[in-house]
């Protein structure tokens, strides 16, 4: 039986329970042929808060949880919906699974190509390589260099160190806007940058 990598859709905040009770289900019920490991994409992060740093294990995709499944019936081809047949064993036992609401992709979802199963689960930074998280602060001048903002310059409104999120004011038609980013669409600009030329 060939088992593919598979996104699931859980509700948000109970990725680990919903791991937990797949793998705690498998043995159980001895779904191995048809459910091999699920896994919840994480990174180490350090960040600087208050000026202390601290490391924190930072979801990739919160919501989401991969799991490596036998879910198409090769042997059977296609189904009489013209689809391709599933095994009903493995779709049973996901939706019966607390915390998973579905398959990413619907109820004939595609397998994610090996070559993005490596992206996310061979290229985490490891330990000793963590992402140096910036220490940001209210009416902080940062840069935009990501999304529809992009190139503007503006001040720290609000900081969610927990999320890795901020709020900036920039100017757009003379007025200043809110904008929602995240920490690593910014950058922080030196106060030579932000001084006005003398006229």
């Amino acid at each position: 039986m060939v088992k593919q990598w598979f996104v699931l859709h859980t509700l948000t905040g109970q990725e680990n329970k919903a791991q937990k009770s797949i793998e705690a289900r498998v043995k159980l019920e001895r779904m191995e042929e048809y459910v091999g490991r699920c896994v919840i994409p994480t990174e180490r992060v350090t960040e600087k808060k208050d000026g202390r740093k601290r490391t924190i294990t930072k979801k990739f995709f919160p919501g989401y949880v991969l799991a490596e499944l036998a879910l198409y019936d090769e042997a059977k081809g296609l189904d009489e919906n013209g689809k391709k047949a599933i095994f009903e064993r493995t779709w049973q036992f996901l939706r019966e699974t607390p915390g998973v609401i579905g398959f990413v992709g619907g109820d004939r979802p595609q397998p994610l190509k090996q070559s993005e199963v490596d992206s996310i689960l061979l290229d985490r930074p490891s330990a000793g390589a963590m992402a140096e998280r910036p220490d940001f602060s209210v009416d902080e001048t940062v840069k935009i260099n990501d999304g529809a903002f992009m190139g503007l310059t503006g001040q720290v409104s609000m900081v969610d160190p927990d999320k890795g999120k901020l709020k900036v004011e920039v100017a757009v038609f003379g007025r200043k806007v809110p904008v929602d980013v995240e920490y690593w669409q910014v950058e922080k600009v030196s106060i030579e940058e932000t001084l006005e030329p003398l006229k």
